[in-house]
């Protein structure tokens, strides 16, 4: 049995991860100050033990790594809502980048044995062309992916320097039980099913032509496992999308959903497409997509 420390383990995705790995038998506590404020719920787990902290408060995150002393660290903890980072970008700066800073110090410090860094598509912003590889430049477009891809450079940093071992994420758009619903800027699958259960019009931002790689989230949840069964050292201070390599546009997912629709105003700094280059995910680790969004949609709605 292993020791895992996840932190936003009270999330979407979090939570997910909290209960495979504690149903694989591992050992598990969640860092969660339950601060999202795109969450209508948050979700524990009675096997896993809690600290409801900020991961800026190293003081409080450092007594929980001498006193839980984690094999493994999952950070998924972040201002994690394009909109919401951009009207909170020192905030965004403390949670994405400064905090992972010192969770990766930490991980040095005890030997922590992986550290697996939660990050994000929009990195790659609207100067690549899809499908998306992880070797293509970064083109950020926000405070959030300008944080994340920070983050991301420090952790092949500490694996450079300190031989922290980092596996790095790249999430696509994903979706699946738990994803938060609350206010206009919740992810787009989740948000069209509740209104049209509640019998509202769908709400399209701009022309509803952009495409997205819709991802599972027990899709996302298999990839961080993967990461820590591996121990090739190719894996490590690596990046890696998690996508499913096929994207939609929003305007076939409401149409598969099949309720009325309206068009909204475009946002900023959002890419027109996503597709995720998978090879090296599949080849490194192994790992292969299992979720379809369009039978989800259909079994959900």
């Amino acid at each position: 049995m292993s020791k895992c420390l996840v932190t936003g383990g009270c999330g979407f995705i979090g939570s997910n991860l909290v209960d495979e790995l504690i149903k694989l038998g591992n050992e598990v506590h969640v860092i969660d100050d339950l601060s999202a404020s795109c969450n209508d719920d948050f979700y524990f787990n009675s096997k896993a033990s809690w600290s409801k902290i900020s991961v800026c408060n190293s003081e409080k995150v450092e007594n929980d790594f001498k006193q839980f002393k984690p094999d493994y660290v999952f950070h998924l903890a972040a201002y994690s809502r394009i909109q919401v980072a951009m009207k909170n970008p020192l905030s965004t700066c403390d949670v994405n980048f400064t905090a992972t800073a010192s969770l990766l110090q930490l991980c040095a410090k005890y030997k922590v044995k992986r550290f697996v860094l939660s990050s994000t598509s929009s990195i790659y912003g609207l100067k690549n062309q899809i499908p998306l590889s992880e070797d293509m430049p970064a083109d950020c477009l926000n405070i959030y992916s300008t944080t994340k891809y920070s983050a991301e450079q420090l952790c092949k940093m500490y694996y450079k320097l300190f031989n922290v071992p980092t596996v790095i994420f790249r999430y696509f758009n994903v979706y699946g039980p738990r994803e938060p619903l609350k206010g206009v800027y919740a992810p787009v699958v989740g948000l069209f099913l509740k209104q049209f259960k509640e019998g509202k019009p769908m709400t399209i931002v701009g022309d509803g032509s952009q495409t997205r790689d819709f991802t599972h989230v027990k899709d996302v949840v298999k990839a961080n496992i993967a990461a820590v069964k591996n121990d090739k050292e190719e894996i490590f201070g690596q990046v890696f999308n998690v996508g499913t390599g096929v994207n939609y546009s929003v305007l076939d997912l409401a149409k598969n959903i099949g309720g009325d629709y309206q068009f909204i105003d475009n946002r900023e700094g959002e890419a027109k497409d996503t597709l995720a280059d998978i090879s090296k995910i599949k080849s490194l680790l192994n790992w292969e997509p299992c979720g379809n969004i369009m039978k989800y949609i259909n079994s959900n709605k």
